[in-house]
């Protein structure tokens, strides 16, 4: 078995930093969820924002990893132009794609969503990290701070996961190798 330095790339940007990304949210909504100053003390709400910094920290920089590897290495193989009309599409994912009508919409929409809306969570997560170490314990005695943070948590979520969908979706119908 032989993996190519496209495919390694890829395997990186989707399966490692993707996933690791996807899973480190059950932990930051744990977390930011149990910041409640009812069921905190002031000891407990220093260790859970802590560990809330970190977690939210190392999130925004694996998301913006994921997102620039993303851009930067896989997309511009994707993207690559066959030399000639008579190419053998399989080398060329997005002409492959787009030269059928029943794999066009992978292209069109699900690369679309990646190219356009993902860069939508490493913006949220820096955000949502820089309001946490802002606002440190104070979030403790703020719910409106924490639910707006949740909701923004939430959407990254779905715009991460619908993003690494496509993208396991289209790496299965044109992979990039």
């Amino acid at each position: 078995m032989e993996v190519s330095v496209k495919e390694m790339w890829t395997v990186l940007h989707g399966m490692i930093l993707g996933s690791v990304f996807l899973l480190a949210f059950a932990g930051a909504v744990a977390d930011l969820y149990a910041m409640n100053s009812q069921w905190l003390t002031p000891a407990g709400a220093n260790q859970g924002v802590k560990r809330l910094k970190i977690g939210l920290w190392s999130m925004s920089i694996i998301s913006w990893v994921t997102v620039i590897s993303g851009t930067w290495m896989v997309y511009i193989w994707y993207r690559a132009v066959p030399p000639d009309a008579g190419a053998d599409l399989t080398q060329f994912p997005r002409y492959f794609l787009l030269s059928k009508e029943t794999t066009k919409g992978w292209h069109e929409f699900g690369m679309e969503w990646k190219e356009h809306v993902a860069w939508i969570v490493p913006l949220f997560m820096t955000s949502i990290a820089y309001v946490v170490h802002y606002y440190g314990t104070e979030l403790r005695a703020n719910p409106k701070i924490r639910q707006a943070l949740f909701w923004l948590l939430i959407i990254s979520f779905g715009a991460a996961a619908a993003a690494g969908i496509f993208g396991a979706f289209i790496n299965k119908m044109a992979a990039t190798r």
